[in-house]
C-alpha cells in the first residue's frame, strides 16, 4: 500500500528533438532520482548503452511483454515500439525512489490514466521555435531529410497534446529549462510557491501552431 514515504513520479514528454532525454538524465543526477528505461525496438543510436540507456528487444519479445501484461505504457512511435515494465517503477517507488519517465504523450495519457497511489507531476517540453527544432533535428545522426521532414510532420500533432500535462517548459537555454523544472518539482514536493505562467505558455505555442 503506498505511503508518505514513497517515491513520486515525474513524466517528461516532447515532440522528437526537443531535448527531454537530456533533461531526464540531467534530472536524474539529483539525489534519490532514477530514470525509468524503457524497452524499445528500435535500433541503438550512436553511443547509447543497452540496458542503461534502453533494453533494445525485438518485435517478438516485445509482444511477449504486451501479452503478459508486464507494461506500465507501451506505444508505437516512428514505426517502433517503446514501453515501460511496470515492476521496476513500483518497486522503485516503494522504496521511496522517486522515478523520471522520458516518455511520449501516448505513454503519459496511459500511466495517467491508470491512476497509480503515487504523485504524479507531468512536463511537457516544447522548442523555443519551429526553426530551432529543424536545426538540433538536422545535426542529430539522421542524415535522411526525409526523416526529419516526418519529426517535424509529427511535431505539428504532438504539441496539441500540452494541454494534458500539469507544465509546459520551454528549453530556450539547456540549464534554465532544467532549473525550471527542477524548482517546479521542488515546489510540487513542497508545496512551495510556482514560477509559473500559463498565459505565456498559451502565446507560444499559439506561435508554434501559427
Amino acid at each position: 500500500m503506498p505511503s508518505s514515504n514513497d517515491g513520486i513520479m515525474v513524466i517528461l514528454s516532447s515532440p522528437s528533438g526537443a531535448g527531454k532525454t537530456t533533461l531526464v538524465n540531467l534530472l536524474s543526477k539529483q539525489n534519490n532520482f532514477e530514470i525509468s528505461i524503457s524497452h524499445t525496438t528500435r535500433q541503438p543510436r550512436q553511443g547509447e548503452i543497452p540496458n542503461k540507456d534502453y533494453f533494445f528487444v525485438n518485435d517478438i519479445e516485445f509482444k511477449r511483454l504486451i501479452n503478459n501484461q508486464e507494461f506500465l505504457e507501451y506505444a508505437k512511435v516512428f514505426n517502433n515500439y517503446y514501453g515501460t515494465t511496470r515492476t521496476p517503477v513500483i518497486d522503485n517507488l516503494n522504496r521511496g525512489k522517486n522515478v523520471l519517465f522520458d516518455i511520449d504523450w501516448q505513454g503519459a495519457d496511459q500511466i495517467k490514466n491508470k491512476k497509480l497511489d503515487y504523485k504524479l507531476i507531468t512536463f511537457f517540453i516544447l522548442p523555443p521555435s519551429k526553426e530551432i527544432l529543424f536545426e538540433r533535428l538536422s545535426n542529430r545522426d539522421m542524415k535522411d531529410k526525409l526523416i526529419v521532414e516526418e519529426r517535424m510532420q509529427q511535431f505539428e500533432r504532438d504539441v496539441l497534446h500540452w494541454i494534458n500535462y500539469d507544465y509546459v517548459v520551454i528549453n530556450d537555454e539547456l540549464n534554465n529549462c532544467y532549473l525550471k523544472i527542477k524548482n517546479l518539482i521542488d515546489a510540487e514536493i513542497n508545496n512551495g510557491s510556482k514560477d509559473y505562467d500559463p498565459n505565456y505558455i498559451r502565446n507560444h505555442i499559439e506561435k508554434l501552431t501559427s
